[in-house]
């Protein structure tokens, strides 16, 4: 697939170097400035180029005409929309042809998806639209929904949750096998067990250790008795303070408002009382959350949960560091950059929330061939979770008609569930998978992509 990535931040450098280990991918790279593109093109098997990311003869020179895919990412809103509408008009014999090429468009302003008609036939050709904001917003209000979770990640409209959490030592899990869940009437699958950072193989002699990185699978009215096998103390959020009042920490905010007591501290003034304008359940405070005297003036210690979620890593990190240290239950950090989030656990941090990985995760199922619905990118792109629609007819399939034994699946390919009509099933080894099928695959070794992705073409 040739790919063409406008924009060479954290998340198109990320998905470029993802997309790049992939050896039926063909990655370009545009971006203003040289010297990134200098380090990008040291580090990964990818083309470069310097320019505007929507002048016709920068994306001529990149080679978008006759590229399968465009994905617009630069930090700015109007240089992404042109750009797709620019590679829509300058080669639009490229898509009334046998092949059409997706244009996916990064978008902070949130304002802009809401505008009715803006994206489609009759309006701008960007035929994805991918707001970080909002995806980052609804996952910590998962995490926070689920006390516990580490990662909650939605699949079949959120018929299903893929979970992942520590087993604590003092746990009814530990020292058990799988089957206990089942023994005590808890309705989920433990579909990945990762030790030490390795994955382990799930069987049912697999026994859960104290320190394990459990991930399972289980529809939502179940999920709380599947963390509660993993944790020994029930937890439940009730108060939760967050760090940051821009466009991310308001929207959760706003959103946590009607069911929780909120606090949220903002360092300025202007923008505090703007917030406090909006959020009339929220308390709402000038200060910085860096200073370990505002925190505990505030009674952190009585906070269920705290989330910081300013513009700056480092400031991120610290105030969560903080919040920890002086007797906060359960502390969540927005860290992008990469080496950030994996540090964030030495520091204290129960759970570093990862801005590009959540984008890449949508962004990657709209690379997949076959009928891929949802992607979710695990473990820094180490991992992968992928729901796909079974297609066939039985007999000459490689799903339909097949039970679960009978499947023959890549090595570190496992299958989590399988959802009729948006229902999860009682899976074992005997269940067979019918045609519209929605069948969820767990990846220890991303290498199987392509004949993962086989599984769900029309007549594999």
């Amino acid at each position: 697939m040739k790919i063409l990535i406008l924009g060479a931040g954290v998340v198109g450098s990320t998905i470029a170097e993802r997309l790049s280990r992939e050896p039926e991918n063909e990655i370009t790279v545009v971006d203003l400035d040289a010297n990134i593109l200098r380090n990008i093109h040291e580090r990964m098997d990818v083309r470069t180029v310097a320019g505007h990311a929507s002048h016709p003869g920068v994306l001529d020179h990149a080679g978008a005409g006759d590229a399968d895919l465009i994905a617009a990412l630069t930090g700015n809103d109007e240089v992404n929309m042109v750009a797709c509408q620019v590679a829509h008009s300058r080669y639009r014999e490229y898509e009334s042809g046998a092949r059409a090429r997706t244009k996916i468009a990064r978008l902070s302003y949130t304002q802009y998806k809401g505008v009715k008609a803006l994206f489609g036939p009759n309006g701008l050709p960007v035929d994805v639209v991918i707001t970080p904001e909002e995806l980052i917003t609804r996952y910590v209000e998962q995490l926070i929904r689920y006390p516990g979770a580490s990662q909650v990640m939605e699949f079949s409209n959120g018929g299903a949750l893929l979970l992942s959490a520590r087993a604590q030592a003092g746990s009814w899990l530990v020292d058990k096998t799988p089957a206990a869940l089942g023994e005590n009437n808890v309705q989920g699958r433990i579909t990945a067990i990762y030790r030490d950072g390795r994955p382990q193989t799930v069987s049912g002699e697999t026994r859960i250790r104290g320190g394990d990185e459990v991930f399972f699978i289980a529809a939502p009215g179940h999920v709380r008795k599947l963390l509660g096998a993993l944790r020994p103390e029930r937890q439940e959020v009730r108060n939760i303070m967050i760090a940051g009042g821009g466009n991310i920490g308001l929207k959760v905010a706003e959103r946590l408002q009607n069911h929780l007591q909120v606090k949220l501290i903002e360092r300025s003034a202007g923008r505090a009382q703007q917030v406090s304008e909006r959020l009339s359940r929220v308390i709402v405070l000038h200060g910085d959350a860096t200073h370990e005297e505002l925190l505990i003036e505030e009674n952190i210690e009585r906070m269920d949960a705290f989330v910081a979620l300013t513009e700056a890593d480092e400031a991120n990190l610290l105030a969560a560091g903080l919040a920890k240290r002086a007797g906060c239950k359960r502390v969540m950090a927005l860290a992008k950059r990469p080496a950030y989030a994996s540090l964030a656990g030495q520091m204290g941090i129960d759970v570093p929330i990862s801005p590009d990985q959540i984008t890449i995760s949508e962004l990657l199922r709209h690379m997949r061939h076959g009928d891929v619905v949802k992607v979710h990118s695990l473990r820094f792109g180490r991992a992968e979770a992928i729901e796909g629609v079974a297609h066939g007819n039985a007999g000459n399939d490689a799903l339909v008609g097949r039970s679960v034994k009978e499947i023959r699946l890549p090595h570190g390919t496992s299958i989590s569930a399988i959802l009729r009509s948006g229902e999860l099933l009682p899976l074992t080894r005997d269940t067979t998978v019918r045609d519209e099928d929605h069948v969820i695959l767990f990846m220890t070794n991303p290498r199987a992509k392509g004949q993962v992705e086989q599984l769900f073409e029309t007549g594999a």
